[in-house]
């Protein structure tokens, strides 16, 4: 059987939890790019990961933050980063093209061409020490490197106006570490789950509020576009659902999904909501690191939601596949715990079992959102197995929806500026 391959992208945030940019990181052949001990791998490995990310709409995918991918010598010989606009990409190297002859003619050249370098797991050799000039990003692993060594490293980087990557932060304790030692920018697990601050109960995603305050106010509202934007923002489906389930709209059959919910309200009570929505939380939008958590959410309501194409004997609809993705993110936008903030809305079972407890179908497919986010490549497979899932579609509906959550802020953002 062939091996499961997988692209990822995994988040590098600033201490300030601001996104700087995003690792491409891949798995095929049975082992991760860039962990290869056999360079003959490496390099297919490689060529590989780049010939499937330029099939994934990389146009889109580069065009939003920096990107960091790890080139071998063979492709930084065939001139493979000019595939990629050079202010988008940061290009990568390890120890295999450090130590190669033409390694510093390489590096220096595309550094003179305008490329922005990355150096996996610095060391204190002088084959490193003699590329510092064209080196704009240090990669560390601070669970794998002595803290003295650690803090040499990051004062040499900072006197010669470099930069300093933690990379593995996966506990709150590695994250902590990095922060004291005084690093630019971390990667890993938790730091791509963490979030700096909560936001409050009624904040909202600001640009995406304007284009529901100008739907809303149109001539003849379209129902359609008015659900698509509210289902954009996790805050405001929830607060859609809440005040569609209240005593003033009590009915026989309640409110589980966003269309059911604009059904019961009507234009009418919806556009008094938004207005009230608007005034009462003039001094109140939310914060950047919240806006992260929503893009977040709105990508894992997506990967839930089409994935559902794939998986078998679902107990749930893809609308409801949607909302467990979307609301996986409210205990952080929310300052409550995930079961006070789900005991408030009437969604499935099998989805408050999936987000409380990882539990049943629907606790699979959660997980395997998640897994696929934090790079868990045993996980993965594992998963989507037990759900059915072909693990050949999965890469392809991760970038298709990314690419959806693009498109949508690069809107947004358009909009609001214009």
């Amino acid at each position: 059987m062939m091996a499961s391959k997988f692209i990822v992208r995994q988040p590098i945030k600033s201490p300030e939890n601001k996104i700087i940019g995003y690792e491409i990181l891949y798995h095929g052949e049975n082992q991760a790019f860039g962990n290869a001990a056999n360079s003959a791998t490496s390099e297919f490995a490689a060529a590989d990961t780049i010939y499937n990310f330029l099939t994934q709409n990389s146009d889109k995918m580069l065009s939003d933050s920096l990107s960091f991918m790890t080139f071998t010598t063979t492709l930084l010989m065939k001139r493979t980063p000019q595939l990629f606009d050079k202010s988008e990409l940061v290009i990568q190297i390890d120890d295999s093209v450090i130590i190669h002859p033409l390694a510093m003619h390489l590096v220096q050249q595309y550094s003179k061409e305008g490329y922005r370098i990355a150096v996996n797991q610095f060391q204190f050799a002088p084959r490193y020490l003699a590329l510092m000039d064209s080196i704009d990003y240090i990669k560390m692993n601070l669970q794998t490197t002595n803290r003295i060594t650690a803090h040499n490293i990051i004062e040499l980087a900072h006197t010669m106006g470099k930069k300093c990557i933690a990379v593995e932060v996966d506990s709150e304790e590695a994250y902590r570490q990095a922060i004291e030692l005084g690093v630019d920018a971390l990667e890993g697990i938790y730091v791509a789950e963490k979030l700096a601050v909560k936001a409050h109960t009624s904040g909202y995603m600001q640009s995406n509020f304007f284009a529901l305050m100008v739907a809303v106010t149109k001539d003849e509202p379209d129902v359609d576009e008015i659900e698509q934007i509210i289902a954009r923002d996790a805050t405001l489906t929830y607060g859609l659902l809440k005040l569609a389930n209240s005593t003033y709209f009590a009915m026989r059959h309640r409110a589980t999904n966003i269309h059911q919910a604009v059904m019961t309200l009507g234009l009418s009570q919806l556009k008094q909501w938004i207005y009230l929505l608007s005034a009462s939380n003039a001094e109140n939008k939310i914060d950047e690191g919240s806006e992260e958590f929503l893009k977040l959410s709105f990508m894992r309501g997506s990967f839930c939601r089409n994935l559902m194409d794939y998986a078998v004997n679902m107990p749930i609809a893809k609308s409801d596949a949607y909302l467990m993705g979307m609301f996986s993110t409210l205990n952080y936008l929310i300052n409550a715990p995930m079961e006070e903030v789900l005991s408030a809305i009437p969604i499935a079972d099998e989805v408050k079992d999936a987000l409380l407890k990882h539990k049943g179908r629907c606790g699979l497919l959660y997980d395997l959102a998640l897994s696929y986010e934090r790079a868990d490549w045993p996980s993965i497979n594992e998963l989507a197995d037990q759900l059915g899932i072909p693990t050949n579609v999965l890469t392809s509906v991760y970038f298709n929806c990314v690419d959806d959550v693009y498109s949508v802020w690069k809107q947004l953002t358009t909009n609001m500026m214009t």
